[in-house]
């Protein structure tokens, strides 16, 4: 599988593939044009209770991948992890968020549920 990670803010590379973006909110200061985003499924992002809750340093990096793992077993996220999963089989697939912490936030949840 091949799943990258990438800042929306950094320009679009040949070799991104699907480029997914994976916040719930549209990235501030970046045009539609300009994020080269293929897709934007809402359903995989952190509902905004648990948004809010762990950006209000509420809790620890730990629950929040619990709770948003929780998340991610509904069907309907569930079902949207199942299908980006068969894209990066066949070709890459680049997770593009604003988030400036990619290792404790929901991206590095989502990569690692995705096989990277």
């Amino acid at each position: 599988m091949s799943v990258r990670v990438r800042r929306i803010y950094e320009p679009p590379e040949p070799d991104d593939g699907l480029r997914v973006l994976v916040d719930r909110l549209w990235p501030r200061g970046v045009s539609k044009e300009a994020a080269h985003v293929d897709e934007w499924p809402k359903g995989l992002t952190p509902s905004d209770e648990l948004r809010r809750w762990y950006h209000g340093d509420q809790g620890s990096y730990e629950e929040f991948r619990e709770r948003y793992e929780a998340e991610l077993a509904a069907p309907e996220a569930a079902e949207l992890l199942d299908r980006l999963r068969e894209s990066a089989r066949t070709s890459p697939v680049t997770l593009v968020t604003a988030s400036k912490n990619l290792e404790q936030g929901h991206v590095s949840v989502l990569a690692r549920l995705l096989g990277t």
